[in-house]
Parts: C-alpha cells; structure tokens; sequence
C-alpha cells in the first residue's frame, strides 16, 4: 500500500481550507473575520493567517467598517475582482470564440473569427496565434494578471490531462493542448468537452442551480449531452460519456459518420434538420420556404407561423428527441432535463411533444420528478471555460497557484 506524506496531506488540509475561506468570502460579498470563523468552523487564529494569505496575493481586501452595536468596528473583507482576468475560448466546429472574464465570471469583451481563416486548416497553431493577439489587445498588464486560459470544444476530450483525443472536423487526435497553453502563456490551462462544461455552467449560474442532478442536451452541429450527477459532471476514467447524439434511434435510418445507421444526430442536429427540409423542397412540398439561405432560425420562425412544412419536420424530430430523452431519463433519473439550441425557438410547438413522447416511454415513477425546460445559456459559448476556471478557483487548486504566484509580489 502506498504511504502518503504527512506533509503533504498537511498542505492539502491548508489548501482545501483556504479554499473554503475565500468560497465563503466570494458568495457573502462582503464578511467579517468573525463570521468567518463562525461559518468555516475554523480557529480565529487560522482564519487570520488565511486571510492575510489571501490579501497578500491580491485575491480578498478589507472595506469599509461594518455598523458596530459596541466595542471595537468589525473590518469586512470581500473579494478582489478587477485585478484577475481569465481567457475563455470555445474552439468550434466552424468558429473560434475567445472572451475575457474578470475572476468573479463576468464577460469584459469578446470575440469571434471563423475557423476556414486558419492557414492550411492547421487549427491548433491558429488557436494559439489568435490567444495571443487577444491577450496583447485586451489585457492591460499593469492593472491586470492573467491567471488561467479555458477551451473548451465538442469530440472527445482528456480533462485530466488536457488532450483533444479526438476531434474529427479539424482532424485532431492526441493533441496536448493544456501543455501547450501552458508553455505558451505561463498560466493553468483548462480544457474540456463543451456541452459537459456548459451543464456545469448551468450548475453554477443558469437553469439548474435549485438542484443537484440534471442533464443538459445540446442540439447544434451535432447531439451531444452533459450529465450533472449530485453536483458533479458525471464522468469515467477517461472523461468520455454523454455520447447521447449516438443513440439509434431508426436502425433503417441514414448512415452516421460514427459507423452506425439512424443515430439521434442524422435526425435532430441542425444539419440534419437543414437536410430535410431541402429534400423535401426539392420533392416539390408546398412551404414559405426556401433552400437558398436555409436556417434552423428559419425553420423555426415558418414553424411558429404555421407553416406545415416546417411543423412536420419539428414534430417528427421533437418525437424521436424525447424517446432519446427517455433513455437518459430511464438512467439516470434527473431533477432536471435542460435543451440548448436553435430549435428552442420553437419551444410551444416542440416542448410538448417532447414532453408526451417522455411520458410514453420513459418509467412512469420518474417522469414526474422531471422538470424538462430550455437551459439558460444558449448563445454565451464561454461561459463553458468560466464554469471550468470557477470550479479550478472555488476547489483550491487555481486558488493556491494564484498564491504562490503572486504571494510575494
């Protein structure tokens, strides 16, 4: 059996404890060393060493006096935010998009380039080029540090070590990613499935912050899903589940490019919507629409308006999107199932069929416990990065890092 070091789970204590301090700072706003103390359970004496840790590092300050009933004023202490920034990036199928976040989450700018700019399609070496040039024009480094760098993007994605193990639109396989950020920018990097980040932001900040199980079905390029287990993004040893998009749904169905025939994604991703609308155009069906500048927007707006077209579609692809959503709900029992995409546009028409094709076959003892609803995000694509650098922060990790950075300075 192996032996851990005292020591070392002596600094893992320290580090998980002044996690839990500056945690505390950060949902209070603003809190005395007192109540500090009272709330943490920890010694007075510890709480003013880990205070004055986290001040030196520029991470906490002391603000005004509270009102005092007697006796000496207490001082409050609140979070530093300005100082820190983080860069969130989502790497696409089609776009790149890089934002600026202040420590606390808040979006300070944003930007967005497509992805067939890359020179010879070599992805990785514009992505880092493009970071750069972000970093030089929106960080001003006398009032700013950078402490972290987040990507997150679809395929399939090594979060412990920070490797792209595949990514087939830009044909990236075994890509260190994390490594090269790291090497490149001197700061943690932090890198990630997408949709599996994006249903921890939820957690944290959007639809499913009232509960503790939830899963959020992304339905863009692709169908995929991230899966929130008491808390926690529901993951295996290789952080590769949630492949929801390769359910089949019709074994007589169209071939996907996963080897298989009638997959959830030949049916319900945006692509796979635009292709059936055209080739029932081109079949000569009546409808408002047309081929030319087709789009899931579109298709919803003629939908919403009653075109019969674009209603037939929607209801075929929201029936067979609810048995795939009956599967997971028949695995893991949600509290809540939250649905990101363009689609959601037409909610009142394609929520309910959703709804009645659960209830059909999913187990009738969880269909209840279920609230299905559209999740809150869906256009902030770094707000998957902020969820990944939160949880670094708020769990200790980055905490200590920023610490020893920049402790001493």
């Amino acid at each position: 059996m192996m032996k851990h070091s005292p020591v070392a789970n002596i600094e893992f204590i320290k580090q998980v404890n002044t996690a839990s301090v500056y945690r505390l700072i950060d949902e209070q706003k603003q809190i005395s060393r007192v109540s500090l103390a009272r709330l943490s359970e920890l010694a007075p004496a510890s709480i003013t060493k880990m205070t004055r840790q986290l001040m030196a590092a520029g991470l906490i300050k002391e603000i005004a006096q509270q009102a005092s009933t007697g006796g000496r004023p207490a001082i409050s202490l609140t979070c530093e935010i300005e100082k820190f920034v983080f860069v969130s990036c989502k790497l696409g199928r089609n776009n790149l998009t890089i934002a600026l976040h202040d420590i606390a989450g808040t979006k300070l700018t944003t930007y967005r380039v497509a992805l067939d700019t890359a020179p010879d399609n070599d992805v990785i070496p514009f992505l880092l080029a493009q970071i750069a040039d972000f970093i030089g024009a929106n960080i001003n480094t006398d009032l700013q540090r950078l402490i972290a760098i987040a990507v997150t993007s679809p395929g399939l994605i090594d979060r412990e070590s920070g490797t792209i193990v595949y990514l087939p639109k830009h044909n990236l396989k075994d890509i260190p990613l994390g490594n090269l950020l790291t090497k490149s920018f001197s700061v943690p990097a932090y890198i990630a499935n997408h949709t599996q980040s994006l249903s921890l932001a939820e957690l944290y900040f959007g639809a499913a912050q009232d509960c503790q199980d939830s899963v959020l079905l992304s339905v863009h390029d692709g169908v995929g899903s991230g899966i929130i287990n008491n808390g926690k993004i529901f993951t295996n040893y290789n952080n590769q589940v949630g492949e929801i998009g390769h359910i089949r749904i019709d074994p007589l169905g169209l071939p996907c490019h996963c080897g298989s025939h009638g997959c959830l994604e030949t049916i319900a991703s945006n692509e796979a919507i635009l292709k059936q609308i055209t080739g029932l155009i081109n079949q000569g069906h009546e409808t408002s629409l047309t081929i030319e500048g087709l789009t899931i927007e579109g298709i919803c707006n003629a939908a919403n308006s009653g075109d019969e077209l674009a209603v037939q579609v929607l209801q075929r692809v929201s029936k067979l999107l609810g048995q795939a959503i009956a599967i997971i709900i028949n695995l893991f029992n949600p509290q809540k199932l939250l649905i990101k995409g363009e689609i959601v546009a037409a909610k009142e028409l394609i929520f309910p069929i959703i709804e009645h094709s659960v209830q059909q076959h999913a187990l009738g003892s969880f269909v209840p416990n279920v609230v299905i609803n559209e999740a809150k995000f869906q256009n902030e694509p770094s707000m998957a990065g902020v969820a990944l650098v939160r949880k670094a922060l708020l769990e200790g990790s980055l905490l200590n890092h920023i610490i020893h950075e920049y402790g001493n300075n």
